[in-house]
């Protein structure tokens, strides 16, 4: 309220707002519209960098009229007597009792290969080393039968206790879809490998990695430093030592099986043996370093024993 003779103060104007040129608006747009592609172009880069990530190939897989023709052998009549020897020797079910027979599919078994041991870069973590079936004997017993290459033929060269091989190529595929499940035969441990990672199989692989797996590039650190002196060639393989990577080695003497009444099925399964990719003679020679093999002649079956420890 004014009283009369008061004066009015003079209001101050506001302050007019400095114009804004047009230069600064487009150069505001230009620096926004630049870190806008530059983020587009991080992001459409981000799948290209982890493409370019190098990835080992897989291993090479044997052909389908090869596993069909293991499959074949290892049901053949022949194969069953013997193994229905191979269950009987415990003492568990009488020779005259029905047939054992073969469960499921016969699938590849990997074996860790030397060239990833002795360290080199871009080649599988796993050589094929044979196919394997799974056996059930009519108590439920399970065996593994091993065929592998021989000439021109796919033969039964081995009968193990168990069924490691088939089942661990299930638990693999569950785990890791489309991965390699391989072994690591001097401590008897399973794995599988898709990509980058490892992750383990059994309690021998998890007491190696741990249970949530490990980097391809750690694992191939850790089985150089401990298996890279032992490849062929090498000062312990030239002395004949089990449970290197030599082909000579004799057979460890504990977990011997005792020797069934069984010769082999098919004629001569010896050390020779290869599968169809070129893998080495693995089925004599892996048993060998594992321990617990009784070879019955130039042209017996071999029978391992797994050896647990």
């Amino acid at each position: 309220m004014t009283h009369a003779g008061t004066p009015t103060p003079a209001r101050t104007p506001a302050p007019t707002p400095a114009p804004v040129s047009a230069g600064h608006c487009r150069g505001n747009a230009a620096r926004a519209a630049a870190a806008g592609a530059l983020t587009a172009v991080f992001l459409g880069l981000a799948p290209l960098a982890h493409a370019a990530q190098p990835v080992p190939p897989a291993p090479a897989a044997p052909s389908g009229a090869g596993i069909a023709e293991a499959h074949e052998a290892a049901t053949a009549p022949a194969t069953l007597d013997t193994l229905s020897r191979f269950f009987a020797r415990d003492g568990a079910i009488a020779k005259a009792k029905a047939r054992p027979g073969i469960d499921g599919a016969t699938v590849p078994v990997y074996t860790l290969a030397p060239e990833f041991v002795a360290g080199r870069t871009g080649v599988p973590v796993a050589t094929l080393d044979f196919l394997a079936s799974k056996a059930v004997s009519a108590d439920g017993q399970k065996a593994s039968v091993w065929t592998a290459r021989a000439g021109d033929e796919w033969k039964v060269v081995n009968i193990a206790t168990g069924d490691d091989e088939t089942r661990y190529a299930a638990e693999g595929a569950r785990r890791l879809s489309g991965g390699t499940v391989f072994r690591e035969p001097q401590i008897d441990a399973w794995y599988v490998q898709r990509g980058d990672r490892v992750l383990p199989l059994d309690e021998d692989a998890t007491r190696a990695i741990g249970a949530g797996g490990t980097s391809l590039a750690r694992y191939q650190a850790r089985v150089h430093k401990e298996y890279g002196d032992k490849l062929p060639g090498s000062a312990y393989e030239k002395k004949g030592l089990a449970g290197g990577y030599g082909t000579n080695a004799a057979p460890a003497a504990e977990g011997r099986a005792p020797a069934p009444d069984a010769a082999a099925p098919d004629g001569p399964a010896t050390a020779a043996a290869r599968t169809d990719a070129g893998g080495p003679p693995a089925p004599a020679a892996a048993a060998a370093v594992t321990g617990g093999v009784l070879a019955l002649g130039a042209t017996a079956l071999l029978i391992r024993r797994r050896r647990r420890g």
